[in-house]
């Protein structure tokens, strides 16, 4: 190894470490501030505590409304993971395999969904989802995720579907395999990568978003876990170790997600996994 080639190793593992820094500094802030003091906190966010207190930890695991907003969380997210793996994995194999009048202009309609915000749709949404009579439920949250994510859903698996081999349907379809026996029996296992890097970015969503909870949702017993934040500290407004020990427990479900599906995330963003 030259000397240069060790010198950009160098430089490019300092980089890697500083920009991770970054990254896991507010983390590591948030955790350690679940065992220290109101005082310690101030002084100091990053020092480590002067003594390990596990009471504000323990306090939030017994008490049953902590589990009710985990619960309600993990319930709207769940579901919204599967509608849009199910419903945006199908309509992307459609435009994907099926050649029709119009499919481009329907693809691109549908693409609109990537150029606007989320939260210039609030209003219409809430009237919309009042109109129904949804308001106050899980699905007042569920489908409206939902149909926000298809965009991006859809375009990720059409690209994918795309770099699927063509032999291995034309020779499934000369052995009388139909379209959607060919999409449920061979499509849907080659695409774990995709299906993992879509499920990853819609849990990641839907159990962080806090403006669509907050304008449908009324009764604290379908609040998710960013409206018993919110609640949270209302009841305890100067504990913020309270607060952030919260903060820490409820990461931890979308972190596990993220580490259990990393390994499908790039080569579902690569359009990896072709077999010929």
């Amino acid at each position: 190894m030259t000397r240069g080639h060790l010198l950009r190793n160098i430089l490019r593992v300092a980089l890697l470490c500083l920009v991770a820094s970054f990254v896991l500094a507010p983390m590591v802030a948030t955790v350690l501030g679940g065992f220290k003091t109101n005082a310690e906190i101030r002084t100091n966010a990053f020092a480590l505590p002067a003594s390990w207190n596990w009471e504000f930890y323990g306090s939030i695991v017994s008490d049953p409304a902590f589990w009710r907003y985990l619960g309600n969380s993990m319930l709207i997210s769940s579901v919204a993971v599967a509608l849009t793996l199910i419903v945006g994995a199908a309509a992307a194999y459609v435009f994907a395999q099926i050649k029709f009048f119009g499919s481009r202009m329907l693809f691109s309609y549908l693409l609109l969904g990537l150029m606007f915000p989320f939260a210039t749709a609030i209003l219409p949404l809430f009237i919309k989802v009042r109109d129904v009579g949804l308001l106050d439920t899980w699905w007042a949250v569920i489908l409206p995720q939902t149909a926000f994510s298809l965009s991006l859903a859809i375009l990720l698996f059409r690209t994918f579907f795309e770099q699927l081999p063509k032999e291995l349907f034309e020779a499934a379809y000369i052995d009388g395999c139909g379209y959607v026996r060919f999409f449920w029996r061979f499509t849907l296992p080659l695409s774990a990568p995709i299906l993992a890097t879509v499920g990853v970015f819609v849990f990641v969503q839907s159990w962080n978003n806090f403006l669509l909870p907050l304008v449908v949702l009324n009764s604290r017993e379908v609040f998710t876990w960013p409206l018993g934040m919110m609640q949270f500290r209302g009841e305890y407004v100067t504990e913020w170790n309270r607060t952030l020990a919260f903060v820490t427990l409820t990461l931890v479900p979308a972190i596990v997600f993220f580490l259990a599906a990393q390994k499908y995330i790039v080569a579902g963003l690569t359009g990896g996994a072709v077999k010929g």
